[in-house]
C-alpha cells in the first residue's frame, strides 16, 4: 500500500503593517508552505513575485461594506477551528475548505489612534474586528498563531529545529494571542466609555520567592510591555539572585525619587548633577548630589550611616572600582564592609561587580543605560493603579515639577542660588516619600527625613531627630514639606533648630500665621498653592 501524500500546510497572512512580511512569506514558501492572504497583504506578496491565493478566491468574493468585512467568513474560521479528527477533516474536504495551520496577523493600530487624539468616528474606523477574530480562532484551534512581528523568527526557528515541546509552544502562542486581543479590547472599552471601564494586563517577567512576607506566595512582577525605557522590566540583572517583591517596590520608589530630582534640576538650572539615592522600605534613606560621582555617593552615605545598611542604591552614573570602594567601605570600620541589597546604575564595570557582590548574590546588581540620560522628560506619566478590596483605584501619575519661577509662587524673602538648589532637592525627596513628610537638606544631601507621620509638626520633629541621630548640624538647612502647615508649630520646630529656608504649599486657614512667623524669625518661605504643588505620596 502506497503512503498517502500529506496535505500541504497552509499559512494565512493578514497584516496591517507590511514590514518584513515578504521575507517571512518567502521563507515559508521555501519550506513548502502554501500561502493564503487577505487583500492588501496578498497584493504585497504578489508584487514580490510570490505565489499566493487571495482570501477572496476562497470565500467567493472580495471585501465588502467599505472593507469592513474581509476575513469574517465561515470558510476562514472553519479552516482555523477544525480539529485534527477524521470527522472534521472529512467535512473540510467535502466543503473544499483548506485546513489553515498558521496564522500571521497584526491589528489596526487602535492604541496609536487613541493616543493621537482621533475623534470617536476615526477611532471606530480604526477598530479591527477581523484581526482579533482571526487571532482568537487560531488560538482556540491551537494553530501556530503569530500576532507580534518579533515572534516570526522565533516560530521559524522552532519549526526548523524539529518543533520541540509542540503542545507547550502552541499553548504559549495561544495565551499571547488572547492577551493581545484582551489588551486591544480593553483599550477600546476605555476610550468608548470615557474611562468608565478600565483594567490592567501584564506579562510576568519575574517570579519572586514570596511577596512582602514569606507566607505570601506565589508572588510575581508583571510587565505592561510599554515602550518606557525606564520601566522596571528594562533592568538587566547581572547577579544570580533576582530581585524580591520588596526589592521591586523599592526600585519603583527609587525611580520616582531620582527622576523628580533630575527633572527639578533640569527645569530650574538647566543641568542634571550626579545623583545617588538610597531607599529603605520605600523611603529615601540617603540622597546626595554633586559635581562628581564620588561626591554624590559620599553625601548619600553620610546622610544616614545607620539607615543605609541593607538599602538599595540607584545612580545616574557609572559605577567603577572607585565608586564601588566608596559604596563598600566609606565610613565603615576597618576590615568591615557595608551590606547593601542592591545597586542600580546605567553601567557598571566587572571589577566593581566583584567588589560589591555578597555571599549568595544577596546584593542584586542591575543596569539600565537609560539612567544616564535623566532630564525633565524622564518622569513616569503612566496612570497609577492600586488594588483595593473588591477592585482597584486609578489616578494620573505624580508629574508635577517644582518651578521656582512658577507664576503662582509666593516668595517671602529671597533664597540664595545654593539654597534654591537645596530647595529643589528637598522638594523632590519630600514629594516621593510617604506623606506626611518633611525633608531636610544641607550641603547637597538629605540630612533628615520625617516621613509617614500622622501630623506635620511630628514630621518636622522626626526629621530633626533623624538628623541628630546621624550627627548632622541642622543650622542653615533647607526644609520642604509635601503640603501646607496647618499651624505655625511646624515652622517653629524647624526654626528652633536653625532651619533658614522652607518650601511648602499654601491652603491652610492659618497660612498667614505661618507667613508671619517666618518673616518675624528671618526664615525665607516659598509657597505654591496646595492644588498646584501638593506632594502627597504613598498613602
Amino acid at each position: 500500500m502506497k503512503n498517502e501524500k500529506k496535505p500541504e500546510k497552509v499559512a494565512l497572512l493578514s497584516v496591517f503593517n507590511k514590514d518584513g512580511i515578504v521575507e517571512f512569506a518567502r521563507t515559508l514558501k521555501n519550506m513548502g508552505w502554501k500561502l493564503l492572504a487577505s487583500g492588501g497583504t496578498a497584493q504585497t506578496l504578489k508584487n514580490a513575485g510570490l505565489e499566493v491565493k487571495d482570501v477572496a478566491d476562497l470565500v467567493g468574493g472580495g471585501a465588502i461594506l467599505g472593507h469592513r468585512v474581509v476575513t469574517l467568513s465561515r470558510e476562514i474560521h472553519a479552516g482555523l477551528l477544525a480539529r485534527d479528527i477524521p470527522e472534521d477533516n472529512a467535512e473540510l474536504d467535502r466543503l473544499g475548505i483548506p485546513r489553515i495551520d498558521l496564522l500571521c496577523s497584526d491589528l489596526y493600530p487602535l492604541e496609536l489612534a487613541i493616543a493621537a487624539g482621533k475623534t470617536m468616528p476615526e477611532v471606530i474606523e480604526m477598530t479591527d474586528i477581523g484581526g482579533p477574530t482571526l487571532i482568537r480562532s487560531a488560538a482556540k484551534g491551537r494553530r501556530i498563531v503569530i500576532c507580534n512581528p518579533r515572534d516570526r523568527m522565533v516560530v521559524l526557528g522552532w519549526m526548523t529545529s524539529g518543533e520541540l515541546d509542540k503542545e507547550s509552544f502552541l499553548n504559549m502562542l495561544a495565551a499571547k494571542a488572547e492577551m493581545t486581543v484582551a489588551r486591544y479590547a480593553l483599550s477600546s472599552a476605555r476610550f468608548i466609555s470615557g474611562g468608565e471601564f478600565d483594567g490592567f494586563l501584564g506579562q510576568r517577567y519575574l517570579e519572586c520567592l514570596y511577596g512582602e512576607n514569606a507566607p505570601q506566595t506565589p508572588a510575581g512582577v508583571f510587565s505592561a510591555r510599554t515602550s518606557d525605557l525606564l520601566a522596571l522590566d528594562k533592568l538587566r540583572l547581572l547577579t544570580e539572585t533576582s530581585s524580591s517583591y520588596n526589592n521591586t517596590c523599592d526600585h519603583d520608589r527609587l525611580l520616582q525619587t531620582i527622576t523628580h530630582i533630575a527633572a527639578g534640576f533640569d527645569l530650574n538650572f538647566g543641568e542634571v548633577p550626579y545623583i545617588a539615592v538610597a531607599v529603605k522600605h520605600g523611603n529615601p534613606c540617603g540622597v546626595g548630589v554633586g559635581k562628581t560621582p564620588e561626591e554624590a555617593l559620599k553625601k548619600m552615605i553620610d546622610g544616614d550611616l545607620r539607615a543605609i545598611l541593607g538599602g538599595i542604591v540607584m545612580t545616574n552614573f557609572l559605577i567603577d572600582e572607585t565608586a564601588a570602594k566608596i559604596l563598600a567601605v566609606y565610613q565603615v570600620p576597618v576590615r568591615k564592609r557595608r551590606l547593601l541589597d542592591g545597586i542600580i546604575c546605567p553601567v557598571i564595570t566587572d571589577k566593581a561587580v566583584a567588589m560589591l557582590e555578597r555571599k549568595k548574590a544577596k546584593c542584586r546588581i542591575l543596569m539600565n543605560p537609560a539612567l544616564a540620560e535623566l532630564n525633565e522628560k524622564s518622569l513616569d506619566t503612566a496612570p497609577r493603579l492600586r488594588c483595593v478590596r473588591g477592585g482597584f483605584m486609578v489616578q494620573p501619575n505624580y508629574t508635577f515639577i517644582l518651578d521656582l519661577n512658577h507664576p503662582e509662587m509666593k516668595k517671602f524673602g529671597q533664597a540664595t542660588p545654593e539654597q534654591k538648589r537645596a530647595m529643589v532637592l528637598a522638594w523632590a525627596i519630600a514629594a516621593t516619600a510617604n506623606s506626611n513628610t518633611i525633608a531636610l537638606v544641607k550641603d547637597g544631601m538629605l540630612v533628615g527625613l520625617g516621613s509617614g507621620q500622622q501630623d506635620r509638626v511630628g514630621a518636622c520633629k522626626v526629621a530633626c531627630f533623624r538628623a541628630d541621630e546621624s550627627g548632622h548640624d541642622i543650622f542653615g538647612a533647607i526644609a520642604a514639606s509635601d503640603s501646607f502647615f496647618p499651624f505655625d508649630d511646624g515652622p517653629r520646630a524647624l526654626a528652633d533648630r536653625g532651619v533658614k529656608v522652607i518650601f511648602s504649599t499654601s491652603g491652610s486657614i492659618n497660612d498667614q500665621a505661618v507667613i508671619d512667623f517666618c518673616q518675624e524669625n528671618g526664615i525665607v518661605l516659598y509657597m505654591l498653592p496646595d492644588k498646584v504643588a501638593r506632594g502627597f505620596f504613598g498613602h
